[in-house]
């Protein structure tokens, strides 16, 4: 059974965020981090995992990134310093690989 990721990436505490959702969270971060992804998260160097939750349903991960990207930045701030408070790089000690 595979599983489904919904992650918020951040390029400081309170900066810019990205949401995004993939079945391989380790390679999609590494390659978020080497800026192998052209885009959003490249030209503003948003590249720390703050925040991600997990699924086996594509369905409910992608209809919760949708939910997620209409939030408000508050709501989405709040979301983040209710599981991380200090945001930290959630990806320190998370084997990250491009595999």
């Amino acid at each position: 059974m595979k599983t489904y990721y919904v992650y918020i990436l951040a390029s400081r505490r309170n900066g810019t965020l990205y949401i995004g959702v993939t079945n391989n969270l380790a390679r999609r971060i590494w390659e978020h981090q080497q800026s192998l992804i052209e885009g959003f998260t490249k030209k503003y160097h948003v590249n720390h995992l703050v925040y991600y939750e997990a699924t086996n349903d594509i369905n409910s991960a992608l209809q919760r990134e949708k939910q997620l990207k209409k939030w408000n930045r508050k709501w989405k701030l709040e979301l983040i310093e209710k599981v991380n408070s200090e945001w930290k790089d959630l990806t320190t000690g998370f084997p990250l690989s491009r595999e």
